[in-house]
């Protein structure tokens, strides 16, 4: 093309365009609304994608849509027609979000005149003066005749209300359009205020070696937008993105026997995060937290763990006693496979355990915080300390030896642990000790496994009501 005939196109849209005060606003309400998608990721984030059936004229159109997020990112906007794409340009957005309230009203008043309307409240006459609004910082300041108020009692009367004042947040867009016709425009943008977490409720078994797991996904809207009959799809994922600068529990339970008959939803890889789509749509309102069904599980193997975990200071100094009725960790340990009934990437969120007791009543008995999960992974949850399970620990020898290298330190020692088992029933008891440096059990009376580079371990079975004592000697070099 040549440069004549870009500068004339250039010059025919300026003259074709009217001005801004010639275009009558057009009110596109959430009425013409046709469908809306939703996409929530983790961080308070989401993609809207609204659509919505708009008479457009052939030229300059200057549309208001309504309903939108007041959380909207603006700089995130796109406008397109799904019906008319070829001759469809978007020439200006704005977003409105300065909403009409009393205060934002007169604070657009500054340097103009409003009337004040006051009532003598011995003679309920109503008088009505003039005021030029000076200032609304930290309070009124008006001029009254020759007189300055702050702060002065009666009503405000205005003329009108200010164009860029509106009473829900609004993308104001001025397009072109090569026809005119009622075309489809999907608008699609980023917003905070929606966000989601995975929620989980397990139900551990008589013998604890299995258990029922429900999930669902808790949703909450505080955009100030609504959103009805939604197609609603959920990201599970850390996505990366460019930051400015600057949770009942009895009601769990009643929903246990409803989640469990509730479809799950769909899941898919997206780029290197997992999208999980709702089959059906929902309405998500403004100032709402719902909840939907995530998955459901039954009679999954769970492997239930006590265990003592040591520390790694008390292998290079004299420590004598370290500790008494120390705290024996409750562990659930579960293989998330297709052949123990999940299989699936589970989103991270708590996992709330329940188990029943000798009535048939559900209760409490821990809860975890568990991260974005893949398939055949295992999940772990701490689900509290032992009450019948104790042990004291102390050391019982302590030498410094001389390394053979100058400059190394070299220490032998040994501890006595012994392990309690109030139960009526024998236990067993995991002790892991993290030793540092290159070491070396010297003795023991109990066989250990060397489960990492700086990991002893040894499983002690105790009796019913009864205890054992693990003795060892180690030797650290580093």
């Amino acid at each position: 093309m040549h440069y004549s005939t870009i500068i004339s196109f250039i010059l025919f849209c300026f003259v074709s365009i009217p001005s801004q005060a010639q275009i009558a606003e057009k009110i596109s309400t959430l009425n013409e609304q046709s469908a809306v998608a939703i996409t929530i990721y983790n961080n308070d984030l989401a993609l809207i994608k609204d659509q919505r059936k708009v008479d457009l004229n052939k030229g300059h159109n200057h549309i208001a849509f309504r309903g939108v997020s007041a959380k909207m990112r603006p700089e995130t906007a796109m406008l397109k027609s799904l019906t008319h794409s070829k001759g469809f340009s978007v020439l200006e957005q704005n977003f409105d979000y300065d909403l009409l309230t009393p205060k934002s009203l007169l604070d657009k008043y500054v340097g103009k005149q409003v009337r004040i309307a006051k009532t003598n409240p011995a003679t309920g006459i109503q008088t009505i003066e003039k005021a030029t609004v000076l200032s609304t910082q930290q309070g009124e300041v008006l001029k009254i005749g020759n007189r300055i108020e702050t702060n002065p009692t009666g009503q405000y009367i205005f003329d009108n209300i200010p164009a860029n004042l509106r009473d829900q947040p609004t993308l104001v867009t001025q397009l072109m359009s090569s026809m005119s016709s009622t075309q489809q425009l999907e608008l699609s943008y980023l917003s905070g205020g929606l966000s989601w977490k995975a929620d989980y409720v397990a139900e551990l078994n008589t013998n604890d070696t299995s258990i029922d797991l429900l999930g669902w996904v808790t949703l909450s809207n505080v955009s100030g937008a609504s959103y009805q009959n939604a197609k609603l799809q959920l990201v599970a994922g850390d996505v990366n993105r460019v930051e400015p600068q600057r949770n009942p529990r009895a009601r769990e339970m009643r929903s246990l026997a409803m989640l469990a008959d509730a479809a799950p939803m769909n899941e898919e890889s997206l780029f290197e995060y997992h999208l999980y789509s709702l089959n059906r749509p929902t309405s998500i309102f403004n100032k709402q937290t719902k909840q939907v069904s995530l998955l459901s599980a039954f009679s999954i193997p769970v492997n239930k763990e006590l265990v003592l975990n040591g520390a790694n200071y008390y292998y290079h100094r004299q420590q004598d006693q370290i500790g008494n009725k120390l705290k024996v960790g409750v562990f659930v340990q579960l293989e998330n496979k297709k052949s123990t009934g999940l299989g699936m990437p589970i989103p991270k969120g708590v996992v709330r355990v329940y188990k029943k007791d000798s009535q048939g009543n559900a209760q409490f008995i821990g809860e975890d915080k568990i991260d974005h999960t893949p398939k055949n992974e295992t999940i772990r949850l701490k689900l509290g300390n032992a009450f019948d399970v104790t042990a004291n620990k102390k050391q019982t020898d302590f030498k410094k030896r001389k390394h053979i290298i100058p400059g190394r330190n070299s220490f032998e020692t040994a501890y006595q642990i012994e392990l309690k088992n109030a139960k009526s029933k024998a236990v067993t008891v995991i002790v892991r000790e993290p030793i540092p440096g290159d070491w070396k059990i010297l003795e023991e009376n109990h066989p250990h496994k060397k489960i990492t580079a700086g990991n002893a371990e040894w499983k002690i079975k105790i009796p019913a009501e009864s205890s054992k004592t693990l003795d060892y000697r180690v030797l650290v070099e580093y």
